[in-house]
């Protein structure tokens, strides 16, 4: 049983995602991909790079990682290729610009405006008085609670 779990923990892990028919023979440029691929998504799997992914897709992504790196390309031109290719969703790290500001800044501003609804909610019950009840109701009460 314990033989079964560890082949099926290395079956699940990651290590197989980045096949040997992928690695560049220049070490240099092999550590400049991975670095790379370790930023960029998976598009198929969502949150987990394209070096972790077994996916088709995530192939393709590392081959034409190591294509422009081959060709010539700096990691900025790489990554911009890419980007303008695929979109910013490519990017595990999306960066802080244009219309992503307001996609950062929308927590917390709804954050705030929640605190402030809460606040002035419960500020407003606090201040509300409570009516005493008439002679009418108070003999009511006692006959109800009596019962």
């Amino acid at each position: 049983m314990k033989r079964l779990a560890i082949i099926l923990i290395l079956l699940a892990s990651p290590l197989w995602a980045v096949l040997p028919d992928e690695i560049l023979p220049d070490a240099e440029l092999e550590a400049r991909a991975r670095d790379i691929s370790k930023g960029l998504r998976c598009l198929v799997c969502r949150n987990e790079n394209i070096d972790d992914s077994n996916a088709g897709l995530a192939r393709d992504l590392r081959l034409l990682v190591r294509e422009r790196l081959v060709a010539g390309d700096t990691d900025e031109q790489t990554v911009g290729f890419i980007v303008d290719r695929y979109g910013e969703y490519v990017l595990l790290k999306p960066v802080f610009s244009g219309s992503n500001i307001f996609l950062w800044a929308a927590g917390p501003l709804m954050f705030l405006i929640a605190a402030g609804v809460g606040y002035g909610y419960i500020r407003r019950r606090k201040m509300t008085e409570t009516e005493e009840l008439s002679v009418d109701e108070a003999a009511r009460l006692a006959e109800l609670l009596k019962n």
